[in-house]
């Protein structure tokens, strides 16, 4: 069966394709049961293969320019970092009619988080700060550690598509109003969304999709503190990963632009997303 479409030019991927990838390019994975991952990530669609392994192919040519991306910079920081990621076991490659390269990844246990776990805030604020305190040498920049103010057109496009509320606008222009950050580049996940966080026995069990990993300013990794916490929670995520108020403000920034984006695009498409995304919106709202 094929998967939900979110995008109208989407790679057309099932079950078949994947056991047909998975026999002609790893054959000592073809007798695994395949199935697919119930997921709302939006770039790639995920297949459980038997137990232990997950393949991970892009929905979207722009989806594919990142694998090669992703599995090299998960090689060198996953032995850098105090939580699981993903672990890269084969780089799959065009074929079977399907274009682009993939992944076959260890699969990690685990759940989404709640709105409401302080412990996630604390492990997740000392995730962030250990990332960021990796060396950069080499590392790639990334579109996501631009300044704040390269979001504004496509930013205000969004909220005049959601009926120009003001409060949208006031929320937005306060944090384009924060100062620039002026420090080095520091690694960035860029993409913290609860569906890209894993729980499990009441703390932070790993971190998802890395396919946007690079450096830069360090406010986009802040999300969480709307995205992924309720109020309580944000102040416990902001004091264990140490943001100053400008850097938290330009993450209050990201998070409403981040979400006031998908809101429109995935409002038919994508349920659990758009929630999130109007969840978010409501959050970074309240909390100006």
């Amino acid at each position: 069966m094929l998967m939900n479409r979110m995008h109208a030019d989407e790679a057309e991927i099932d079950d078949d394709l994947v056991r047909r990838l998975v026999a002609a390019q790893f054959p000592q994975w073809a007798g695994l049961a395949v199935s697919r991952v119930a997921s709302s990530g939006t770039e790639n669609a995920m297949f459980r293969l038997g137990d232990e392994l997950v393949a991970r192919l892009p929905r979207l040519e722009r989806g594919a320019a990142e694998i090669g991306h992703e599995q090299r910079w998960l090689r060198w920081l996953a032995p850098r970092l105090p939580v699981a990621v993903p672990e890269v076991l084969a780089e799959g490659r065009p074929g079977e009619g399907f274009e682009w390269d993939w992944s076959v990844l260890r699969w990690l246990p685990g759940v989404n988080p709640d709105f409401g776990d302080a412990q996630v805030a604390r492990d997740l604020g000392a995730f962030v700060k250990a990332l960021r305190g990796l060396d950069t040498a080499g590392a790639p920049e990334v579109s996501r550690g631009r300044p704040l103010r390269t979001r504004d057109a496509p930013t205000r496009e969004a909220i005049a598509q959601l009926g120009g509320d003001p409060a949208y606008v006031a929320a937005w222009e306060k944090a384009l109003a924060a100062p620039e950050w002026a420090g080095a580049p520091v690694w960035l996940h860029a993409d913290l969304s609860p569906g890209n966080v894993l729980v499990d026995d009441g703390g932070l069990s790993a971190v998802l999709d890395f396919a946007g990993v690079g450096i830069g300013d360090p406010a986009v990794d802040l999300i969480p503190g709307w995205n992924t916490f309720a109020a309580a929670e944000r102040e416990v995520f902001r004091e264990a990963v140490e943001a100053d108020d400008a850097t938290w403000e330009r993450g209050r920034g990201w998070a409403l632009s981040i979400a006031l984006i998908q809101l429109p695009y995935y409002r038919e498409t994508n349920p659990v997303l758009a929630a999130n995304a109007r969840r978010t919106i409501e959050a970074v709202v309240s909390d100006g």
